[in-house]
């Protein structure tokens, strides 16, 4: 039943995923660097390469490798060594940059112009501290994604709160369309 998967690498995929740049791929790792099952499949299936894995292949991937790089626990997966980045997600509320960049792709633009930005299956909405982060993001959705600006003083003054996640990424759990411009190329 092989669907032409590369085990080696998407375990290189899922291991830089999960060691060196979670944010990139919209991850929430607990402090022991966990992170649901569900949310890697997701930021994967972004990529063409990667629309069919499910948790099967996952699985496979582990068995396959002769470095044991990962390990799965009810419904979480991590990265056992070689992280570069701090794990904890720390979610305490924070005075983040007066401007905060978030990538995503033109077909999701008319919904979040109506809602704004919600976390989606995730527990909260990601927001990067410079363009180039969000472009990277917005990458993973579309090839020419489009960079939303977040003016924080005004949402913060309505209420909105910002959490620190980690060096790159801050955290909300939600962010009504009125705070949020397009930003011109």
């Amino acid at each position: 039943m092989s669907k032409g998967i590369n085990y080696t690498k998407l375990s290189k995929e899922v291991s830089y995923a999960l060691r060196h740049v979670p944010w990139e791929y919209e991850l929430e790792l607990d402090k022991n660097g966990w992170v649901p099952i569900d949310q890697l499949l997701q930021a994967i299936h972004q990529s063409d390469e990667w629309q069919n894995v499910e948790l099967d292949d996952l699985k496979i991937m582990i068995e396959k490798s002769e470095k044991k790089r990962h390990e799965i626990k009810e419904n979480s997966i991590r990265a056992l060594y070689g992280h570069s980045i701090p794990m904890k997600i720390v979610k305490e509320e924070a005075i983040p940059p007066k401007l905060l960049y978030h990538g995503t792709a033109h077909d999701f633009l008319s919904e979040i112009e109506k809602i704004g930005l919600s976390p989606m299956s995730r527990q909260y909405v990601h927001l990067s501290e410079d363009i180039e982060t969000a472009i990277l993001v917005g990458k993973r959705k579309e090839k020419n994604p489009i960079i939303l600006v977040i003016n924080t003083e005004k949402a913060r003054a309505k209420g909105i709160k910002f959490y620190l996640g980690n060096e790159k990424v801050w955290l909300a759990d939600s962010i009504p369309s009125e705070f949020l411009e397009l930003l011109k190329k």
